[in-house]
């Protein structure tokens, strides 16, 4: 029996992840729901907490979304080998006193669904709030990291040159601050553009550039531009290119623009082609698009949390998975690698020093070559080849920057990896 639904939500700080599960408010159900439990995408009800807990599993029930097709195929079945000893892991907060085990990191985070491998076998998996192992959740940026790798992918077949300019694919982008910037700038975000990225501002760029994407609900008088498209267009310069890393969601569109110009098909078909039916996964996966069909591949994909992990392990295991060779070794090894150090630094990620942005993926740079994919609210794919392990987690943590999730999750990552490098099983 759910609770009933104060006049006035609380603040997210006084919700954790226990107190606002989706299960527990009982948020659209009945037939018809409560009118107090309904979420609504108009009134910007589906981008509130608690009420986004329920939101990030039902993104295909308040947005148009695009079929990524996992073909015909047979599964790719992860042996599970399941551990007793993972939940009891110590870790200590960056900025804590005291640890605290693996499992209270999990409900820190308002984790909805993790899987944890180990050289390829599923060793923990668990689902909470709105979220179960055949239901699909909003990856927010994780699709960025997919994007980046199909973009490696192209370059390695030579589809693609990273030093040419933008313009030569797309020249309605040749008088935007995009049209001079080379292919390679904005697939590691060193563009030099007038875009702000501040998730708490509804004047920010992101907010405007959600409104044209029909991702958030705009007045009848909000003279936004009409469209994913049409926005890129009016990005302006701002400085030079090259100089350093600004984290800037539009990039990754435009690259998707640049995809499809240049191979001839749709960004979900290529993602369905080149990647998706060929990791043997589960689900068909989806991705939200604009009002005029544009995929928005910065944030827009959705999947289960085991086809999530799938990915990592392919990544892992340097492009090959399920019998084939999906990306080039060349690609996987760019990405590996990482960029610049310096550049990144200049963006001034006090919880990630000494780390790099490459092909839309962040890279630790540490002992381990650990790299992940990572997306708002506590979205990641980890990938850590030293110790064999890939981390797939879907969260629906109430803040929006991962600076509200790496003092408990960076910590997490690597206790559990110490951990199964020491203890393999």
């Amino acid at each position: 029996m759910t609770r009933p639904l104060p006049d006035t939500l609380p603040p997210p700080h006084e919700l954790d992840a226990d107190a606002s599960c989706p299960q527990r408010w009982g948020w659209m159900r009945g037939s018809p729901p409560p009118a107090d439990r309904v979420v609504r995408f108009a009134n910007g009800d589906s981008r509130r907490f608690p009420q986004s807990r329920w939101t990030f599993s039902h993104i295909r029930e308040l947005h148009p979304t695009l079929d990524i097709a996992r073909g015909d195929g047979p599964v790719a079945v992860l042996p599970r080998a399941l551990r007793e000893d993972l939940d009891d892991i110590a870790l200590t907060p960056i900025g804590a006193a005291r640890p605290i085990s693996f499992a209270q990191s999990l409900k820190a985070n308002y984790t909805d669904g993790i899987v944890v491998l180990h050289r390829g076998r599923i060793v923990l998996e668990r689902y909470f709030g709105a979220l179960d192992e055949h239901r699909p959740h909003i990856a927010f940026s994780v699709t960025k990291s997919f994007i980046g790798t199909l973009g490696a992918l192209l370059v390695a077949e030579r589809v693609l040159d990273e030093s040419r300019p933008i313009a030569h694919w797309v020249p309605e982008l040749a008088r935007s601050g995009f049209g001079n910037a080379t292919l390679g700038q904005v697939m590691d975000m060193t563009t030099a553009l007038d875009f702000n990225e501040v998730y708490t501002d509804p004047k920010s760029g992101i907010a405007a550039y959600a409104r044209a994407g029909g991702f958030a609900p705009r007045a009848a008088d909000n003279t936004d531009a009409d469209g994913l498209y049409a926005f890129l267009q009016g990005v302006g310069p701002a400085g030079t290119h090259g100089e350093g890393f600004t984290y800037r969601s539009v990039n990754t569109d435009v690259l998707a623009w640049v995809f499809q110009r240049a191979s001839g098909e749709r960004i979900e078909t290529l993602l369905s082609r080149r990647l998706w039916s060929g990791l043997g996964v589960e689900r068909d996966a989806h991705i939200t698009c604009d009002p005029h069909g544009m995929p928005f591949a910065a944030g827009g994909l959705c999947t289960t949390v085991r086809d999530l992990a799938r990915m990592g392990e392919m990544m892992r295991c340097e492009g090959a998975f399920n019998g084939r060779q999906l990306v080039p070794a060349a690609a996987v090894a760019a990405i590996r690698a990482g960029g610049d150090p310096a550049k990144f630094a200049r963006a001034g990620y006090a919880l990630l020093p000494g780390w790099s942005y490459r092909h839309q993926w962040w890279n630790s740079q540490n002992a381990d070559g650990m790299y992940m994919a990572r997306g708002v609210h506590g979205q990641a794919i980890v990938v850590n080849p030293k110790a064999e392990l890939v981390v797939a987690r879907y969260a629906s943590h109430p803040l929006a920057a991962n600076a509200n999730l790496d003092p408990t999750s960076l910590p997490a990552w690597a206790a559990l990896a110490e951990h199964l490098m020491r203890h393999p099983g």
